[in-house]
């Protein structure tokens, strides 16, 4: 009987498209059947047996060896040739193998064709990426990591087409923040589904992992909340107070993507404020550093030292980027070294100049200021990284094997 079922699900693998099968034994799933009909044996199921083969994009990218080491990627700079080209070569000169590409961005566009069948999907996409296939292929060719980057609860697109899935004023319009964006409302469970929906078609396309990003509430949301009209879903009825109603809906999100995604083979990860994980939790936007880590396979703590103020004792973190790194990363270590299945480590780090801050509060970043943060995270034990800079000029002739 043990080798008829390994011969019928080989034929079952064979038969499913898109899909590829997990090791499993009758021994491993006791449920499996198989039912004689008309003398031929026909393999028998419970339904959720589906959970145990995994979809096969026919891209195949391994997870690098000695970790991801990475850039952000504008979906402009994707879909231009010339400058995706341009971008592919500082990666494969440089020792970095892997890209956040933009798949849904700050404003809520799909910023290439997902073959979604969701309209509002269909309505936002703006094919910035013309040819996606092609793209992957060239990430396949080139041996580098693709993340989507998914961006959430930021979503003007989203708000002003479903009002109700987001926070409206008294006068009906959708509450925007003052730089004129809108956030859809972390208690809706149709706005999980919305952008589960968009990593799964992202997955299916080929990247390896999915980076949920502003997985949060507007900042100062709590001083607003009591004028807005919005649903507080299945939270409704729950026991907690405000604060912890927006930290559940946020850490409740991220568990429930990553049991969606499971079936997609993929990596999930979330960007989070660094200053989240030095507070017990960011109470407006509902930020749980340790509650969102343990639902995540990476972790992402934005630590850029220009955008911190006078912390961990230094006046001026701009000017400091090694220091700033490394005393941030005592905290985040010490935290998720108390869970019992932390997620890896992985903080975006500052290639770009933050000139704003005005002069004698910051200083030109180049190779020794991206050095430092490097080495800092290198010395407190974390060897893998990501970049930013929104222009997607990186600096070159830096030194990111610390080995």
């Amino acid at each position: 009987m043990k080798n008829k079922t390994a011969f019928w699900l080989g034929l079952l693998a064979t038969a499913s498209i898109g899909f590829s099968p997990l090791a499993v034994s009758a021994e491993e799933n006791p449920e499996l059947t198989l039912l004689e009909i008309n003398t031929e044996p026909i393999l028998s199921t419970p339904a959720e047996f589906p959970s145990k083969f995994t979809y096969d994009s026919g891209i195949n990218i391994e997870y690098p060896e000695n970790g991801v080491k990475g850039i952000y990627v504008t979906a402009y700079s994707a879909g231009g040739t010339d400058k995706m080209k341009e971008l592919i070569n500082f990666v494969n000169s440089s020792g970095l193998n892997s890209m956040v590409i933009d798949v849904k961005d700050d404003v809520g566009n799909m910023t290439m064709d997902l073959k979604s069948e969701n309209k509002i999907v269909q309505d936002s996409t703006n094919d910035y990426v013309t040819d996606p296939a092609a793209m992957m292929k060239q990430l396949e060719e080139n041996e580098i990591y693709p993340i989507a980057r998914v961006v959430v609860f930021k979503d003007t697109l989203l708000a002003e087409a479903r009002p109700e899935l987001s926070f409206k004023k008294a006068d009906g319009s959708v509450w925007k923040n003052g730089n004129g964006d809108a956030f859809v409302n972390p208690f809706s469970k149709e706005v999980w589904d919305y952008n589960i929906e968009v990593a799964k078609q992202a997955a299916k396309m080929g990247f390896k992992e999915i980076q949920f990003d502003y997985v949060r509430f507007p900042e100062g949301f709590e001083n607003e909340s009591k004028s807005l009209d919005y649903t507080l879903g299945d939270y409704e009825t729950s026991d907690f107070d405000d604060v912890q109603q927006r930290v559940s809906a946020v850490s409740d999100f991220v568990a429930y993507a990553r049991e969606q995604l499971k079936a997609y083979d993929v990596e999930v990860s979330v960007d989070i404020f660094g200053y989240s994980a030095t507070v017990p939790e960011a109470p407006g936007i509902g930020q749980n550093f340790s509650k969102i880590s343990e639902n995540v396979d990476v972790i992402s703590s934005m630590i850029y030292p220009s955008h911190w103020n006078s912390y961990f004792g230094i006046s001026k973190p701009d000017l400091e980027p090694y220091k700033l790194v490394a005393e941030y990363m005592k905290v985040e270590n010490k935290l998720l070294s108390g869970l019992e299945t932390p997620p890896k480590s992985r903080p975006w780090l500052q290639d770009f100049t933050a000139s704003y801050l005005g002069a004698g509060n910051y200083q030109q970043y180049g190779a020794a200021q991206v050095e430092d943060q490097v080495r800092a995270l290198h010395d407190a034990g974390v060897n893998e990284f990501l970049l930013w800079d929104a222009s997607n000029s990186y600096t070159t002739g830096v030194n990111y094997n610390m080995e």
